[in-house]
């Protein structure tokens, strides 16, 4: 018996990325593009309509929802679609999410593909060349920063000096330095402002 084809929903605010997702996904065997979706909002609400599969998320949109938020929204649901983050980005804050894979955009066609038929398969499953190719782009675990940095980070940039900070999250004022000091060396930064901006472009906090 022939397996149904994988119906997908592509969700991201470039008209021409989602063209060049859609050209190479459509040239696969049992994969179906059926919509897509320019902004989060409404990358969600499509995917509540119970025909999607696989959505595969990029992680910034423009003013609104973000990538991240949207996962969360989307697999928050009874029998909600896998999400795969495909994106330009070397960070993972839509997995904690609930995303079930992450691909950069610069991936293999047969990657891409791999991956969402991985979706379908399993929750967390990758294909070996998509995980050798990760794993060699992301370097250690270690690289992405942990819950306790972005809290400090989205404070800085709420305005707070890191003495306001070590008051607000009952922390010494040189634990709080520490913070910024691993947080600007996984970010590849230099300055409050420089990782301000590089958190907010990653997705990592709002502004």
């Amino acid at each position: 018996m022939t397996e149904a084809a994988i119906r997908l929903l592509l969700a991201d605010d470039h008209p021409l990325v989602r063209a060049g997702l859609r050209a190479v996904l459509e040239t696969e065997p049992g994969l179906v593009v059926i919509a897509e979706a320019a902004t989060a909002e409404d990358a969600v609400v499509r995917a509540a309509e119970g025909d999607i599969d696989v959505v595969l998320m990029d992680l910034r949109f423009g003013p609104g929802m973000t990538g991240a938020e949207a996962t969360a929204a989307i697999t928050a649901r009874p029998g909600a679609p896998r999400v795969l983050i495909v994106t330009t980005y070397d960070t993972l804050p839509a997995i904690e999410a609930g995303a079930t894979g992450y691909l950069l955009e610069d991936a293999l066609p047969e990657d891409l593909a791999a991956a969402v038929r991985a979706r379908r398969r399993r929750a967390h499953e990758l294909a070996p060349t998509v995980a050798d190719r990760l794993m060699n782009r992301m370097g250690a675990p270690d690289t992405a920063p942990t819950r306790r940095e972005i809290e400090v980070l989205a404070l800085v940039a709420d305005g707070l000096s890191n003495r306001a900070i070590a008051a607000r999250l009952h922390l010494t004022e040189g634990t709080v330095e520490s913070h910024l000091a691993r947080v600007y060396t996984k970010l590849a930064v230099d300055s409050r402002t420089a990782a301000v901006a590089a958190a907010t472009d990653l997705g990592l906090i709002r502004r």
